[in-house]
């Protein structure tokens, strides 16, 4: 069976694409000071990266929440 999808609206496409874009960036910025506050220690990225982007989400929640 075949879904029938309701088509994006230019503007629903480009907030969702900065929405994308500014999680992204929170993420980033986030792990670059986890990786600060380590002493600039290599080789934690990828956990840096997760823990990050977990905490990212966990505030989004709360500010949507709220």
């Amino acid at each position: 069976m075949s879904r029938q999808h309701k088509p994006l609206h230019t503007a629903e496409v480009t907030s969702s694409t900065k929405t994308r874009a500014s999680l992204e960036d929170e993420i980033r910025s986030r792990a670059f000071a986890l990786y600060q506050e380590r002493g600039e220690e290599q080789g934690h990225d990828v956990n840096d990266w997760l823990r990050a982007e977990a905490e990212s989400h966990h505030n989004r929640a709360h500010r949507e929440a709220a």
